[in-house]
């Protein structure tokens, strides 16, 4: 039998040559020998219900999916490697033995507590492709640093509150870390929910007091700054208003996105920072190139603009979408 790739409504699935099918972070059960879940992103989760494919994930994976409401089981089986991807706490992309490699989400650039990802070498290479266009090339995390504290040094001369936002999960954890320094510090409760499991795994990171405590003991005020870390949101949510409107804060947004300089406005941010948990696009090739594959299959993002690319490069490469209800013989790669 001969090993495949395919793009079907679920997801994307591998077949082994022995027959062996793998779902990697199926959006639903589909039956396949096994299931991959490559972090606690939502986007990347799935109920299992009544599903036999048995569950491949890291342990941190497992616990904050649970913290979120998913029961996975963090489960490893002989194989299969699983690989650090540098994105979140527990992120993990998978490598088969019939040498195929799926990336999950990828970042190769160390972050406080995270290690960059290291590409092992493949037949077969599965890229997430977020930002796969040219002009998406992000600052170092240590220039960021030095223009939020910057910012936040500035409003705190005024007396002025600093919200700063990212992703509830990853992003917001990161920023606990940079700017957990700042006193006092708060977070918001969803921030303060994934902070506990991360810090049950290992990660030490500061002991703030919740968004909902602090307005309950008037900790919130006008009068003195005070940072908060929360989700990432819109300035028309009702959080970022009620912050503004009671305290006068001024709301620091972190995305990828950020790269364009409209996000912001479009946001309703007072400020916007490229910082984010991807590669950008200069990265994303370095990755592919370290993993030297014979065949190259993008995913998510720009995977078209980003296949084009790598394609001038000299690389056999497609948006796996393209092997949508058909099935990609790898045999002509190994």
């Amino acid at each position: 039998m001969q090993a495949s790739v395919s793009h079907e409504k679920s997801g994307i699935t591998v077949r082994q040559k022995d027959g062996t099918t793998i779902a990697l972070d199926p959006s639903t059960p589909n039956g396949c020998d096994y299931a991959f879940v490559s972090h606690a992103h939502v986007d990347h989760l799935h109920r299992k219900g009544n599903s036999k494919s048995k569950l491949i994930a890291s342990k941190e994976t497992a616990m904050l999916a649970s913290a979120r409401g998913y029961e996975i089981e963090g489960n490893e089986y002989d194989g299969f490697q699983l690989v650090d991807t540098g994105h979140i706490l527990g992120s993990r992309g998978l490598l088969t033995g019939d040498g195929v490699y799926y990336t999950g989400d990828l970042s190769t650039r160390a972050r406080e507590f995270l290690k960059p990802a290291k590409m092992p070498r493949a037949k077969t290479l599965i890229i997430e492709s977020t930002f796969g266009r040219p002009g998406y090339s992000f600052p170092a995390t240590d220039e960021i640093t030095h223009k939020v504290n910057r910012i936040i040094s500035e409003m705190y001369g005024m007396g002025i509150p600093v919200v700063l936002m990212g992703y509830a999960l990853g992003k917001a954890q990161l920023l606990t870390s940079m700017f957990g320094h700042w006193d006092p510090v708060f977070v918001h409760d969803s921030v303060a929910k994934m902070n506990s499991v991360y810090s049950d795994l290992g990660i030490d990171l500061k002991d703030a007091v919740t968004h909902t405590e602090a307005e309950e003991k008037g900790l919130l005020s006008k009068r003195r700054p005070w940072v908060m870390i929360a989700p990432l949101m819109s300035g028309r949510s009702s959080f970022v208003k009620d912050m503004k409107e009671k305290y006068g804060a001024v709301t620091i947004g972190f995305s990828g996105w950020a790269v364009d300089p409209r996000y912001p406005y479009r946001m309703g941010l007072d400020y916007a920072l490229p910082m984010s948990d991807h590669c950008d696009y200069a990265e994303l090739v370095q990755a592919v190139k370290a993993c030297s594959p014979d065949k190259v299959y993008t995913f998510h993002g720009f995977a078209e603009e980003f296949a084009v690319s790598l394609k001038k490069m000299g690389f056999d490469a497609e948006p796996v979408e393209k092997a949508k209800g058909r099935a990609m013989s790898l045999d002509a790669f190994s």
